[in-house]
């Protein structure tokens, strides 16, 4: 590896967090008319994948603090998007589970972030996206082993 001088504008650091925020600004603008928003996005994914999670699977799962997975959920539930049920072999655990109106909006969501993505990706072509899908899961799997 070579040394270089750290400056913002090749930060990889840097890029990618201006990169992440410009994709939750137009994800927000995608979603908002479906009545959701990027802080309770991650959560659907996750429970459209598989439902009946509890709260402490799903911050192992999307790697946020328990006190905010809890005020999440807590809005959710509020926005009728989730219900919490007993869990079968502990009952001082609950369940995450999706309401009717939470189902019947994943199309539509995961359509809007699909658009997302495609504006993002413009120009790239599928090999180019291939390959930044396959850098991006390195750079992640590098930081998330310390």
């Amino acid at each position: 590896m070579t040394e270089r001088d750290f400056t913002r504008t090749c930060s990889e650091g840097y890029q990618v967090n201006l990169m992440a925020r410009l994709f939750a600004r137009a994800l927000q603008a995608q979603i908002k008319p479906l009545g959701l928003s990027t802080g309770t996005f991650p959560v659907l994914l996750a429970l459209w994948e598989r439902e009946g999670q509890t709260q402490r699977e799903l911050v192992t799962e999307l790697g946020v603090e328990q006190a905010t997975m809890a005020n999440t959920l807590s809005r959710m539930e509020r926005d009728g998007l989730i219900t919490r049920r007993a869990h079968e072999a502990d009952a001082r655990v609950q369940t995450v589970w999706l309401t009717e109106r939470a189902k019947g909006l994943e199309q539509a969501a995961t359509a809007a972030a699909g658009e997302v993505n495609d504006r993002a990706m413009a120009g790239l072509t599928e090999q180019e996206r291939q390959t930044f899908a396959a850098l991006l899961s390195r750079v992640i799997g590098n930081l998330s082993d310390h």
